[in-house]
């Protein structure tokens, strides 16, 4: 049986896909990149805010017109699944996040193919969709925070960690399949193992440590991380680390204090910036990158005034600017105050316009440094590679290294590239020979 998949959202979303595409290929099916080969597709969706549930519903609409057997699970499916059904009956089946431990019966029931031996969903079996040399891999799952624009707890539940010894197996199993640099994701990582002790400490720093000792390891990466969660002994662990990327994930969300406290964010304008500049005092070259919600209901001129000069001031290594997103079931959705579109969009445009020209200055202060670099791709027709050094994670949002090498160079290669020209996002070289 031939199956197409599509996965949409996150990288948290793309370990489930990479999960599911492991049990659809143990059974015997095959999995095809064109629809019109497919006997079923299979979607897994995000429904995190509405840009990402019209994506879905878009692509859902899309599939439908190969008159294939089509099966929808994920975030939009757990969210909507009564909406789907009611809506859109030419759907199969929709799967939820809560059918994921059973998903091997349910494909089992959907099929009908009692040749195709389906097993349960495991982290340790997955079918890598990316670069088998720089994985994610899932610590936890759900989240604690209940910010009052977020609909995360609603879809993905409490936080639940993973087992510590599993997490480590995982990951040795990975780096034996060819990688060399692990990137930890969750809902929110810093919390990871909170509850798997009575005092209620992360053992992210431990894990960090464990990871570390694994044969061939070139580098550990840590995304998601809740600023007030933030301790010191992880500050050190990154700084003292050598194989733990000097790359610290912040989303913060906003600057005003009077904001922060309506999104019921932990902490406060001083709280955020004495943790960056301790973080920047610290380790020096540090990677910092963020994102921030503006339009949030209740944000007046004031407040976007001082989170644009707050941009300007601090010029963050990367940044990434959402319009707030109103969304049924959160706290927010209630709020008065609810700004227009058209001023979410235009303070949007704005700070992203300030972050340009403040990464463009930050990439120029770059030429002539070297970096050592993993080569992810090649393109044969201009000649150049692709690739990244601890400053860019794989997730499509940094930018690249792209360079050029006298000697034919081996995916999954670090290279030592001199940066020789630069752009807003992406840095240009060359190969250095050693």
């Amino acid at each position: 049986m031939n199956i197409g998949f599509i996965s949409l959202g996150c990288a948290k979303n793309l370990v489930d896909s990479e999960m599911m595409l492991k049990i659809l290929e143990t059974a015997g099916c095959k999995i095809v990149s064109d629809p019109n080969d497919a006997d079923a597709i299979i979607i897994n969706t995000c429904g995190f805010i509405e840009p990402a549930k019209q994506e879905a519903i878009d692509t859902i609409k899309e599939m439908k017109t190969y008159g294939k057997k089509l099966i929808v699970t994920g975030c939009y499916a757990y969210r909507y699944k009564a909406k789907l059904l009611k809506e859109m009956p030419f759907i199969d089946r929709v799967i939820t996040l809560a059918d994921y431990p059973k998903i091997h019966l349910i494909l089992e029931e959907v099929f009908k193919d009692y040749h195709l031996k389906f097993q349960p969903l495991k982290y340790e079996n997955r079918l890598l969709t990316g670069s088998v040399f720089t994985p994610y891999v899932k610590i936890s799952e759900g989240c604690n925070n209940n910010c009052t624009y977020c609909a995360i707890p609603l879809i993905r539940g409490k936080f639940r960690s993973r087992a510590f010894e599993d997490i480590v197996l995982e990951c040795k199993k990975l780096v034996a399949n060819g990688a060399i640099e692990l990137n930890l994701i969750s809902q929110d990582t810093t919390r990871y193992g909170s509850d798997l002790n009575k005092e209620g400490k992360s053992l992210l720093p431990e894990l960090l440590r464990e990871l570390s000792k694994i044969e061939n390891v070139k580098m550990l990466r840590i995304l998601y991380l809740y600023p007030d969660e933030i301790t010191d002994e992880l500050i050190q662990e990154v700084k003292t680390n050598d194989l733990v990327a000097n790359y610290f994930d912040i989303p913060i969300q906003h600057i005003s204090s009077k904001v922060l406290k309506r999104m019921n964010r932990r902490g406060d304008e001083a709280f955020l910036r004495g943790l960056l500049n301790k973080i920047k005092t610290e380790i020096p070259d540090s990677i910092i990158r963020t994102t921030y919600i503006v339009g949030f209901p209740g944000e007046t001129e004031e407040d976007f005034e001082l989170l644009y000069n707050f941009t300007e001031e601090f010029e963050f290594d990367r940044l990434g600017v959402f319009a707030y997103s109103k969304e049924e079931d959160t706290a927010s959705y209630d709020f008065v105050e609810q700004l227009d579109e058209e001023t979410k969009t235009e303070r949007l445009d704005k700070i992203m316009k300030l972050q340009k020209k403040i990464s463009r200055k930050r990439n120029r202060a770059l030429k002539n440094t070297i970096h050592n670099t993993i080569v992810e791709s090649y393109d044969p027709d201009s000649k150049f590679y692709y690739g990244r050094s601890y400053a860019f994670a794989p997730d499509d949002i940094d930018g690249m290294i792209v360079f050029q090498s006298k000697k034919e160079l081996l995916m999954g290669e670090m290279v030592k590239v001199l940066i020789k020209s630069t752009f807003e996002y992406d840095l240009i070289g060359d190969a250095i020979e050693e």
